[in-house]
């Protein structure tokens, strides 16, 4: 029986249903041999002695390992001890949840999820202290660009806001300081996260946690963390402090005494900037003004000369930009900073993007890191707050059709951890009963699962496997989405069997 941790050296009677299976001539059953943490032969099943320890797959199917690139770690981790929100319809709702719930070792009460776009009331001090009292309250907003307080959280972070919403870099700060938790914990806490992203196939993932990383994933390593595959980002605060430690993209970040199974697992990532807001916060930077605010376009909260300043420092050093941008000025400002610099990287959410600004994606060479969950789950604030916005919403197929390179992410905690959610919302553009929302931009399966994986199932490729027990290709909206995962391989080490 193959257990967690086993290093496997076949995987036995499994058939292909991701990347490499186009060189296979049918659907056969088929062995994989792996050595060294990589597939060195796809042969018929029995055709060849087995290796080493054996995987009996028995006709499961096999797609490249699945990564997420784009995760906030620590709020992802935390978030199973926060109040959940993601269900209120008035801010009435969750201020009375928020009043009802338990307060946490220190005294506050946290509460995350919550979408006010579309509430029939509007947040406000008053109601929230009505119900929550003395105890200091937050609620965090699902997009995360927003938190709001009573007065007496904001009178212990030292804040003012009339209606007891701080919105973007003040948001952000909140969520700094309450994640900001005992190391022990966090990483407690990232530990059990990262072995549920092993149950769900998931071989990698891209942090974009608001700290410096640098230090943080050494530490899990130390602390037994070994469930996948890790690249994190920094921001512009912290800049300066990675070119001076010679932080260059794409590099093993890791200590000496690594133990064997998590070497080669940490990577330095990108800069990460957020050039603009949300939607959910109606702070997205756009060309169209905002229903019922005809002054609202959003926010451009790095100006295009600062982000190209930013840009050719983080190039000049040999670090790649990750720039968040959602609405279509912020993702025009983003490919002209990109042009101008020569930077490469990636250009996160791209949730409105004008038609001319398509195919600079693959001109310019950016990766198009996107979020097909959120898709699904915005697409009845769209109708109403972008419903004036001339340009393209959360792109898909145009994207693929243009050329660009699509990577699929969470956005966790917006979005649950789970690439089968965004492989679903990607080919079927819903998650309800109601009918697909915009289909001309939805994917086929090959396509999703290309933009979900960092390998094919070759050989010479690394043995990043994840085992299904029903096939990707053939599973409708609600089956692709609850794919069940039999067992995850990590460079052949067994991170998950079910």
């Amino acid at each position: 029986m193959t257990a967690r941790n086993d290093t496997v050296g076949t995987v036995r009677a499994v058939r292909l249903a991701g990347p490499g299976r186009e060189f296979l001539i049918d659907d056969e059953p088929v062995d994989l041999h792996l050595d060294g943490g990589v597939i060195v032969d796809i042969a018929p099943t029995g055709a060849l002695r087995p290796r080493g320890q054996v995987l009996d797959a028995d006709g499961l199917w096999a797609v490249p390992g699945l990564w997420d690139n784009h995760v906030h770690t620590v709020q992802w981790a935390l978030a199973a001890e926060r109040v959940p929100l993601h269900d209120t319809t008035s801010a009435a709702e969750a201020a009375l949840r928020m009043g009802e719930a338990p307060t946490l070792p220190d005294g506050r009460r946290v509460g995350t999820g919550f979408r006010d776009a579309l509430w029939p009331d509007r947040p406000s001090l008053e109601l929230l202290d009505a119900t929550t009292g003395a105890a200091p309250t937050y609620l965090i907003n699902a997009d995360v660009h927003s938190v709001w307080l009573n007065t007496a959280a904001l009178a212990r972070e030292g804040f003012r806001a009339d209606d007891g919403v701080l919105r973007e870099e003040d948001a952000f700060e909140i969520s700094r300081r309450l994640n900001a938790v005992d190391p022990a914990h966090s990483d407690e806490a990232v530990l059990r996260a990262g072995e549920a992203a092993a149950a769900r196939g998931v071989t990698g993932l891209v942090d974009f946690d608001m700290a410096w990383n640098a230090a943080a994933w050494p530490r899990r390593i130390r602390a037994g963390f070994a469930s996948h595959r890790v690249e994190f980002a920094f921001y512009p605060t912290d800049l300066d402090r990675a070119v001076t430690e010679g932080l260059r993209s794409g590099e093993p970040h890791e200590e000496p005494d690594t133990p064997a199974e998590a070497r080669g697992l940490i990577r330095v990532g990108s800069l990460k900037i957020i050039t603009d807001g949300s939607l959910g916060t109606r702070t997205a930077a756009c060309s169209h003004a905002y229903p019922d605010d005809p002054g609202n376009y959003g926010v451009l909260t790095v100006p295009g000369d600062e982000l190209v300043a930013l840009l050719t420092t983080a190039t000049g050093a040999g670090i790649t930009a990750a720039v968040h941008a959602i609405g279509d000025r912020a993702v025009t400002s983003a490919l002209d900073a990109f042009m101008v610099t020569g930077a490469t990287g990636s250009l996160e959410h791209a949730q409105l993007v004008r038609h001319a600004d398509l195919a600079r994606f693959a001109r310019l060479g950016v990766i198009a890191s996107v979020q097909p969950q959120h898709a699904v789950d915005d697409r009845d604030f769209v109708e109403h707050h972008w419903a004036g916005q001339t340009s393209l919403g959360y792109p898909l197929s145009s994207l693929f059709a243009a050329g660009a390179e699509v990577r699929f992410g969470s956005d966790a905690p917006v979005a649950p951890l789970d690439p089968w959610q965004a492989l679903s919302a990607a080919v079927w553009r819903t998650d309800d009963e109601r009918e697909s929302w915009h289909p001309e931009e939805r994917l086929t399966v090959d396509q999703a699962l290309s933009a979900s994986v960092r390998s094919t199932l070759r050989p010479g490729e690394i043995a990043d496997i994840a085992l299904t027990s029903a096939d990707p290709r053939t599973a409708d909206a609600a089956a692709l989405r609850a794919m069940p995962v039999a067992a995850t391989l990590l460079a052949g080490r067994v991170t998950h069997v079910g």
